[in-house]
């Protein structure tokens, strides 16, 4: 998934109960014909729940049908229980295509071929996304409902403005960075709390880094588990983190407090003074925390992750929320087919906050959503989100080791050779 995103306070929903909601309505699904309601799980809350209701209601005006939502941080072990249980919803947002791939090898996900018009599909979405929504048999298990650019440093024009001249290399933008400092409490904003997700957000500062120091195939390689983290490439990636992030923010501590959402990470570049100079975050920052309520290039604007290594210039990651399907219901399967068209996702795209994996949805509410859109199509180099490729032990591993390292950088050699721990046993399950 691109994100574990904000859940309204008391909203966070614990496994058992989320599984009894889904087993409470997956009978009244069950039939054919108008009237029936698809249980539906992810990981929005908020303005992101308002938000994919709002894409589902043409669609339920259109059919009769309903949408039962119920939203989760904790989507890994929800789902990974429900596998176990055979209790589980009609549609879910899936953790990642790794993820994906496990539920589909269990025979819990449905496969899509029959459901969806796959030549329509297959033109209008990125050949990248629909490859990684495939199983290992060669079915579409899993379909990009949105998605996201990752790796974008955020700024507050009215502060410094870099959009006539944005760092191009990691150098510049240190230097330039330090500079532009002033009274702000630090260079760097950073977040990693996402409650039971917490350290998501450090993962994507090690995938960005990985990928501009090392290149494409050693991300690939380091993935899939061929390439160790002690490997000398996965460890300079930390060791930069540690040295030119972490060592450049204002509160370790607060920085992976699980209580202190990820979302909310970047509010200090809009204070006065300002809490930092800069702030690493996907796309879909927009539509959250200060930002939302902020006018796009007026108030902030990004700069993409600058170049590393000058092998590796123009290289991108990206990821996005995958759906899939437990349930083959005919309502089900209609909801489905829905979700992919260009109409359905520019409901969501117009609301701000994403973009669209079909390259027909057009409705961008800003300039900042359309830079983002045109990077995601015109990547010279691109990768998809590696935690979210890697099996959930091993992703679950990666988001701990962050807040471990964040909070106590002298313990990288320790968390690495528990990582390659985690690894020997991660992929062979």
């Amino acid at each position: 998934m691109q994100h574990r995103p904000l859940l309204a306070k008391g909203a966070v929903l614990g496994a058992a109960m989320v599984m009894a909601l889904a087993a409470c309505s997956n009978s009244s699904s069950s039939s054919a014909g108008a009237g029936n309601e698809v249980t539906v799980i992810g990981t929005w809350a908020g303005d992101e729940q308002k938000a994919f209701l709002s894409m589902v209601a043409p669609w339920e005006q259109q059919t009769g049908n309903k949408v039962k939502y119920t939203g989760t941080r904790d989507i890994n072990t929800v789902l990974t229980t429900g596998v176990a249980s055979g209790v589980l919803p009609d549609l879910a947002g899936l953790p990642g295509p790794g993820q994906m791939a496990e539920y589909a090898k269990s025979g819990a996900l449905k496969p899509l071929d029959s459901v969806l018009d796959v030549n329509t599909y297959t033109s209008e979405t990125a050949p990248t996304l629909t490859a990684l929504g495939k199983g290992q048999d060669g079915k579409t298990y899993g379909v990009f409902i949105k998605a996201a650019v990752k790796g974008l440093i955020w700024y507050n024009p009215s502060v410094h403005d870099y959009s006539s001249a944005p760092p191009k290399t990691w150098d510049d933008l240190k230097s330039q960075a330090e500079a532009n400092k002033d009274g702000a409490a630090a260079v760097w904003c950073l977040g990693l709390g996402s409650g039971a997700a917490s350290g998501w957000p450090g993962t994507d500062w090690i995938e960005d880094i990985v990928l501009r120091q090392s290149g494409a195939d050693v991300y690939n390689s380091w993935w899939a588990g061929k390439t160790k983290w002690t490997d000398p490439a996965i460890k300079q990636a930390f060791q930069t983190y540690l040295n030119d992030v972490v060592a450049n923010i204002a509160d370790p501590t607060a920085a992976v407090d699980p209580t202190k959402d990820f979302s909310l990470a970047g509010d200090p570049l809009f204070a006065n003074p300002p809490g930092c100079v800069v702030f690493h975050q996907a796309s879909f920052i927009t539509g959250l925390g200060a930002f939302k309520d902020k006018t796009a290039e007026k108030d902030y604007n990004f700069f993409p992750f600058p170049d590393i290594n000058s092998q590796y210039a123009g290289a991108l990651e990206g990821a996005g929320d995958l759906f899939g399907m437990f349930h083959d219901t005919d309502a089900a399967k209609s909801l489905m087919k829905y979700l992919v068209t260009a109409p359905a996702q520019d409901i969501w795209v117009k609301a701000g906050g994403a973009l669209s994996a079909n390259k027909n949805a057009k409705d961008y509410p800003d300039n900042i959503s359309k830079r983002s859109a045109d990077l995601l199509t015109n990547a010279k180099i691109f990768v998809f989100d590696a935690s979210d490729l890697m099996p959930q032990a091993m992703n679950n591993a990666f988001w701990t080791a962050m807040l471990t390292v964040t909070k106590d950088p002298s313990k990288l050699d320790s968390v690495l050779a528990d990582l390659d721990k985690t690894q020997s046993t991660a992929y062979t399950q």
